[in-house]
């Protein structure tokens, strides 16, 4: 990409998964990201970490914010930057893209336009409403009612508006929803006509509600909602209750408190949002590197005078391999020594580096490991190799000494206390507090001590009292025992995939399939 340039680019109708290759390729590549509140924080990770990021505001400014926004695009790109512009839905719908595409026309300021899904095209399919479907009628018409944030009144001609035989979609402030449902039924729209009304479309807080358009202006007029909603007027809306996909999911309008490692969290995330879930994410503890690579380099080194080397963790396997290949040496070192991983998430990790593994124990935890290692053979003078955590458990080390065998234990990686007051953290303690969290989920023992030490020790026991709370193992379930923390979900197979799965068994059982309907 040369340098200088503004990309506006559509981040979508609010999903982050819906953001095109191209628009990611954009923010991947920016020096600068302004965006707006409306997109979903998680897309600001795609940018690169040294990248200045500056929150605009709204999606809709005012004219004088509006100003201030082209002028810094424009600065930021003369000063020799690549510059992306993050838009709610599509920059050239119902948005101010326009105006900034063609203030940077005007400026001499190169730009690309990069289209993302119309919001109103987004939340229809995601509420499971076709705009067009045989006999829905032959137009299609979108309605703008909430880009100038100072109008509360919106100039259309209602009367033509009213008559169309086919599907209508209105962008509804919360201060003029109530006017356009009105003004349609006063223009001769039927009140019997089906409606559908549509907040926080395609993300997992998404509402909709289904009725006549009656119902739906008896609705707007009582609600105190001030979200900007998509109100869709038709008889395609009627297909909905065939078609609706996204809120017929097991885990919909759950919350679920996401406590791994960030940088290790996607797959948990990935896994909960495909079965309808809201992750909350709050990592409680961070992955590190040790204070001193040396002795890990020193095992590397001399990996040939080992006969097995134990992972009790997928982050152990990624350090080992990295500090191995850092050196003179690569995989072929490991010819002769055998490999033992603590579950099949670490030995799924080790098949990723190309390494077969010597020994999964069938049950995931390390007195299983250690019987695998073991059981009735003699292992004395056996020389292991255990790459751990630096406040990892010593069970696997003191019995394999116990049994005979020459342990060599070196610290591969730290585990680093997260601050749970940073700004833009989620306030962990209210949300509990006030009911707002279905699911804590705990994927280390060491989250679970984080927690209590974040929440103290009496207010974490009494806050989770009353929440499921899912380990992904019992030496997890066992930590938040000892905090008087009862666990509700504890997998048969210790990994991610199977933590999730056992999260959707729980609520499949107690609450049954979810209703698909508001939630407050």
């Amino acid at each position: 990409m040369s340098r200088s340039i503004v990309y506006l680019v559509g981040a979508g109708p609010g999903n982050p998964g819906l953001i095109t290759v191209r628009g990611l390729e954009c923010l991947a590549a920016a020096d600068v990201v302004l965006y707006d509140h409306l997109v979903h924080p998680r897309l600001l990770r795609h940018a690169r970490a040294d990248a200045e990021k500056i929150d605009v505001g709204t999606a809709a400014p005012q004219p004088t914010e509006q100003e201030a926004i082209c002028y810094l695009l424009a600065e930021k790109a003369r000063e020799g930057k690549i510059v992306t512009r993050l838009k709610w839905g599509d920059p050239f719908i119902f948005d101010s893209g326009g105006t900034e595409a063609l203030f940077l026309h005007e400026q001499g300021v190169p730009f690309e336009v990069v289209p993302g899904i119309p919001a109103g095209i987004g939340a229809a399919s995601y509420a499971g409403v076709p705009l067009t479907y045989p006999g829905g009628g032959d137009t299609l018409t979108f309605v703008r009612g909430h880009e100038d944030q100072g109008k509360t009144r919106t100039t259309i001609d209602w009367t033509s508006l009213a008559r169309l035989d086919g599907t209508i979609v209105c962008y509804a402030g919360p201060e003029q929803l109530t006017h356009m449902v009105q003004a349609l039924v006063a223009h001769g729209r039927p009140e019997e006509d089906s409606a559908a009304l549509i907040y926080d479309g395609t993300l997992a807080t998404q509402q909709t509600t289904l009725g006549t358009l009656g119902d739906i202006a008896q609705s707007a007029k009582q609600s105190a909602d001030r979200r900007p909603a998509i109100l869709i007027v038709g008889r395609v809306t009627a297909l909905r209750e065939h078609l609706r996909w996204f809120d017929a999911r097991p885990l919909f309008g759950k919350r679920v408190l996401v406590t791994r490692p960030r940088d290790q969290s996607a797959e948990m995330v990935a896994l909960l949002e495909a079965r309808g879930a809201e992750p909350i994410e709050a990592p409680m503890i961070r992955i590190a590197p040790p204070e001193d690579y040396g002795p890990l380099d020193a095992a590397c080194a001399a990996i040939h005078e080992f006969d097995w080397i134990v992972f009790a963790s997928a982050n152990a396997v990624d350090v080992f391999i990295k500090r191995l290949l850092a050196t003179p040496l690569d995989l072929r070192a490991l010819k002769g020594v055998n490999l033992s991983a603590v579950g099949p998430a670490t030995a799924e990790r080790l098949r990723d580096h190309g390494l077969k593994v010597d020994l999964v124990p069938a049950e995931y935890r390390a007195e299983a490991l250690v019987e695998g290692l073991a059981g009735s053979r003699d292992i004395t003078g056996v020389r292991i190799l255990l790459p751990r955590a630096d406040i990892g458990r010593e069970v696997v080390a003191e019995e394999l000494r116990r049994r005979g065998a020459e342990v060599t234990e070196v610290v591969a990686y730290r585990t680093v206390i997260v601050d749970p007051e940073r700004e833009g953290e989620p306030d962990i303690y209210r949300m509990l507090l006030d009911r707002r969290i279905d699911v804590v989920t705990f994927t280390s023992a060491s989250a679970v001590r984080n927690l209590v030490r974040v929440l103290g020790a009496e207010p974490a026991a009494d806050l989770l009292q009353s929440t499921v709370v899912a380990c992904i193992g019992p030496v997890t379930a066992e930590a938040a025992a000892q905090y008087n923390i009862r666990s509700t979900i504890v997998p048969a197979e210790y990994t991610v995939p199977a933590l999730v799965d056992a999260i959707v068994e729980h609520f499949s059982s107690t609450e049954g399939p979810p209703s698909g309907g508001p939630r407050t």
